[in-house]
């Protein structure tokens, strides 16, 4: 994209520079019906834009930004299952994985709808086996906690689902612990298995490719820590205690997993879209099957919303185009994910898997570099950490963020007035932050006599996306709310989201230097600092230590 040849493009450069003078607080002093005209109301979700420094006109350019780059093609596109992985060649369709099976979808001749909710069915059948103490360990004993091997996506969304939902487990689903592995290093694996019998351990090693290093370095340790404990064969220690989800059954089955051990999904299916698929299946050991068919069912009203609605009430494509005048026509390159709810302390992580692995590039779909700024830089922490963390530089800092608030309106309405009076501490504190982030110094008395090193600029833009509850079709809303969100904006940017090419490169340049480590040859032609960290390596392993 030559920016400078689109027309919606120039104009919203136009409108920044008028927009670049007038302060939040003047634009919320100006109109008493602010938040009426910039709030969207969709289902379970409340989306408040009224606190990012746009108007409605803003919203007005944006939108017809979006249209002149063909944001409803693309949409349409993506749905339709073409290949809009353009390097890799494939489809994108995670959303097939929650379509309903009444509503049949073929691409390519592969029935997709049919494949999925049969990968689905043989879960839940395993999911059903192990909760109701069928799945026996070596010994005979029932299995009781479950380790998901894992990274990337095979890791985050599963671990964010599970701690989201922890209200959703119960003595009825077999109260299994699930634990979550993922560091190549062995530290979670090494202070874990201790924790764990042997003989009532299932293993889950989640892996598209069944090749990642990572993944099969703490798969291989788990099957050592058995074959000591058992004294058994390798083959019935896995058949008894190894379950993989994979898009690469015959990897599989020569690392050791039976067929019937295979949960199996496609290539189509990338990893940081995978938890809607056999990946879940920690989810639904945890809270059931039912429950993360809900989640499902979430996530398939939040497609059908995208797809359906006017951009002018579309939530991940309102929330895709104000981030893109943050960052293009605002200049604000930082964004802060702040939930109120320690039940998602595990979303801004995952959400910066999903916008900076997707939206993280510099090329655009014909190969060409860019010349203008994609993804930020995403982090985050539950809202009540990060208040005595880093909200000073939210506050008073030098650095323009742009903020995620994201709460739910009730909870704890069963469990008595000390637990809801605490939600209202929450509620209250999120609403209060996002008031004095916008409106600064206007958000205090004005009798406030503040000193210099006191005084809030305010001016932060940020946005409010208020939940009815934290359930599981909520949460599965939400998920599916930002991936879209995700595609809005790579629409924009003339981007390819669905590659990655900059992981893969990294995984292969480390497992070329393993071999480095036992003696430094230079034959990869090693530039003068790898050299020398790998010799001072290899000095401070011998017996006497490095002499210098």
């Amino acid at each position: 994209m030559n920016n400078t040849n689109i027309k919606a493009w120039v104009g919203l450069q136009q409108h920044a520079e008028e927009m670049a003078a007038i302060h939040l607080n003047d634009l919320f002093q100006s109109d008493d019906n602010r938040f009426d005209s910039l709030s969207i109301l969709e289902g379970h979700f409340l989306l408040d834009l009224s606190k990012q420094r746009i108007t409605v006109d803003t919203l007005d350019k944006l939108i017809n930004l979006a249209r002149q780059q063909q944001l409803a093609s693309w949409i349409d596109r993506l749905f339709a299952g073409e290949k809009v992985n353009i390097s890799e060649n494939r489809a994108a369709l995670h959303t097939a994985l929650r379509l309903p099976g009444n509503e049949l979808k073929e691409i390519d001749g592969q029935a997709v709808t049919a494949d999925v909710h049969q990968s689905l069915a043989k879960m839940g059948r395993l999911v059903k086996q192990i909760q109701n103490g069928q799945w026996r360990g070596f010994d005979g004993s029932p299995i009781k906690s479950v380790v998901n091997i894992g990274v990337g996506g095979s890791n985050l969304g599963p671990l964010l689902a599970c701690d989201a939902l922890e209200q959703y487990a119960s003595e009825e689903l077999g109260r299994l612990d699930v634990h979550f592995v993922s560091s190549m290093d062995g530290s979670e694996l090494e202070k874990l298995l201790p924790t764990l019998e042997p003989a009532t351990t299932l293993f889950i090693i989640s892996s598209k490719t069944f090749s990642t290093v990572d993944t099969l370095a703490n798969a291989n340790t788990a099957r050592e820590w058995l074959l000591k404990a058992s004294q058994i064969s390798a083959e019935r220690i896995i058949q008894h205690h190894f379950i993989a989800a994979t898009g690469n059954p015959k990897a599989a089955k020569a690392w050791g997993v039976p067929k019937k051990n295979q949960l199996l999904f496609w290539d189509w299916v990338g990893g940081r879209y995978s938890m809607w698929s056999v990946i879940g299946m920690p989810i639904a050991l945890k809270i059931g099957m039912e429950h993360f068919r809900d989640m499902l069912k979430g996530a398939h009203q939040m497609d059908k919303h995208f797809k359906a609605a006017p951009f002018e009430q579309n939530l991940p494509v309102l929330l895709g185009l104000v981030g893109v005048w943050n960052i293009n026509f605002l200049n604000i390159h930082a964004h802060a994910i702040l939930p109120y709810d320690g039940r998602l302390a595990q979303l801004p992580a995952y959400l910066e898997q999903l916008e900076m692995e997707s939206n993280g590039k510099s090329i655009n779909r014909d190969g060409e570099r860019i010349n203008y700024r994609t993804c930020p830089v995403l982090w985050g922490e539950v809202g009540s950490n990060a208040q005595h963390a880093f909200y000073q530089l939210l506050h008073q800092g030098t650095e323009d963020v742009m903020c995620d608030f994201i709460v739910p309106a009730r909870r704890y309405e069963d469990n008595g007035e000390e637990l809801q009076q605490q939600h209202d501490l929450s509620l209250a504190n999120c609403f209060a932050q996002s008031r004095l982030l916008a409106l600064g110094q206007g958000a205090l008395e004005q009798d406030d006599n503040s000193k210099d090193y006191q005084h809030y600029d305010g001016n932060q833009p940020s946005t409010t996306i208020l939940l009815d509850e934290l359930t599981p079709e909520t949460f599965g809303g939400l998920i599916a709310l930002y991936e879209h969100k995700v595609f809005v904006q790579s629409v924009i940017w003339e981007i390819n989201p669905f590659d990655q090419w900059g992981v893969e490169k990294g995984k292969q340049v480390a497992t070329s230097l393993l071999n480095e480590l036992d003696h430094v040859t230079g034959g990869q032609r090693l530039d003068s600092s790898t050299q020398g960290l790998l010799k001072y390596t290899q000095r401070k392993r011998q017996v006497g230590g490095y002499e210098g």
